[in-house]
């Protein structure tokens, strides 16, 4: 076989010299030359046309939280309790939406542009967690079992039966109240919930891209087997009950209410091991101050998903910074305060995730070749010139064309497409 050439080996540097008798005292001026600065990117797929549209299940928090307000200075988000007395709305105290939206409120004005712009290119399903009928006691901390998958993954792809899915995912969504039967309710099992996810045989699937979107408005707890005791271990264990409902010895959430950091962590990274990427989203205010950033970021870490910002700087939104060499965000998961910060991560996660054109192979930003002379393509480990046919390099990555195009679509599982590009960017 023909062995293929690194392009760093293909460019040399070579140094002259200039020898002479001198017989009386010279001065010179040297002028600083910065040196070259080269970077590589290697970019490797195995293409598989007709499993191309990914898995993607959305595990959606509907804990009680979920029903406070968005903007809690808001005047109207006050209102009288069963005693009379002035509080802030959610939880039992249903908030007036139309004045004071609630998290729940702005997650249902998120969703659907996200399902219909996505629709046709994902295989969507969705799982609700908790499965709790009360927010209060043990029962509050019920694990999702089968009855929370709300929707599975479709049995048909074609784009308009997948599309025809996903709007139904969101008529589920939309029917969930804010107040009332079925509101949401409870705490936060995230670590029983993910793992409940992972168990799940359609997203074993190994000819496609398989994904988890958890969105999130609160800290995780709510394991029984929690490591950390808020009676025994109070600095560890950071109780997320009021007035410290984990520090008495005995009491049902003494474990359950305290901070579930490293067994959500370790659920993530079980599912990364299984091939599954976990992106998270953290929406609220518990999820941009305290203990919810650092959990949040571990659990991002863990799941493998990178957060571009190589074709927006500004990608990474408030209290972020775009990481120029790399192209990624400083943080690794997404943070929302409101409806229009939520679809906003949502449609960046969209454009990660979805491929509508198979002989597309996107490179962004770094990625990029600085000159169009300095990438390489192989296919099947043959190398192929740009053209006709062939491929052509635009500003959105490499574009196959004709019948190599067509190859790609006509890929199956049993007989995918290996592709390899390399390209070199002067810095």
């Amino acid at each position: 076989m023909r062995a293929k050439l690194n392009l760093l080996s293909l460019s040399a540097l070579a140094l002259g010299a200039l020898a002479g008798v001198v017989t009386g005292c010279q001065s010179y001026d040297f002028e600083p030359v910065e040196p070259l600065a080269i970077a590589q990117t290697t970019v490797e797929e195995t293409i598989t046309a007709l499993s191309s549209k990914p898995n993607i299940m959305l595990l959606v928090d509907i804990s009680g939280s979920m029903t406070l307000p968005v903007r809690p200075d808001e005047p109207t988000c006050m209102v009288r309790d069963s005693q009379g007395a002035t509080v802030l709305c959610g939880y039992e105290n249903g908030c007036p939406t139309t004045t004071c939206p609630t998290r729940w409120t702005e997650l249902q004005g998120a969703v659907p542009q996200f399902l219909t712009n996505s629709g046709p290119y994902v295989r969507f399903a969705l799982t609700t967690y908790p499965e709790a009928s009360t927010g209060s006691g043990v029962a509050a901390c019920t694990k999702p079992t089968v009855s929370s998958v709300r929707k599975g993954l479709p049995v048909v792809e074609d784009d308009a039966s997948l599309l025809e899915h996903a709007n139904s995912i969101n008529t589920l969504i939309q029917a969930i109240p804010n107040k009332g039967t079925g509101q949401p309710v409870g705490g936060t099992p995230t670590s029983g919930s993910l793992t409940f996810v992972g168990s799940l045989d359609g997203l074993k699937d190994p000819d496609r891209k398989n994904f988890v979107i958890l969105l999130t408005d609160g800290l995780p707890n709510c394991n029984e087997a929690n490591e950390f005791s808020g009676a025994e271990n109070p600095l560890q264990c950071k109780c997320t009950i009021a007035n410290n409902g984990c520090g008495t010895a005995g009491v049902p959430f003494e474990r359950r209410g305290c901070l579930d950091t490293n067994e959500s962590v370790k659920a993530v990274q079980a599912l990364k091991d299984s091939g599954v990427t976990t992106i998270v989203i953290g929406f609220g205010a518990e999820t941009a101050s305290g203990d919810g950033p650092a959990v949040l970021q571990a659990m991002a870490a863990a799941g493998g998903f990178a957060r571009s910002c190589a074709d927006d700087p500004n990608a990474c939104g408030r209290n972020d910074t775009c990481i120029a060499a790399t192209g990624l965000c400083s943080r690794t998961f997404y943070q929302a305060g409101n409806q229009e910060e939520l679809a906003d991560a949502l449609e960046r996660i969209s454009k990660e995730v979805v491929n509508p054109e198979p002989c597309l192979i996107p490179l962004k930003g770094p990625q990029l070749p600085s000159n169009p002379k300095l990438i390489v393509v192989y296919v099947e480990d043959e190398r192929l010139q740009p053209g006709d046919g062939t491929w052509s390099l635009t500003d959105n990555g490499v574009l196959f064309n004709g019948a190599t195009c067509d190859r790609i679509k006509n890929s199956r599982p049993e007989d995918p497409i290996k592709i390899e590009i390399r390209a070199i960017r002067q810095r």
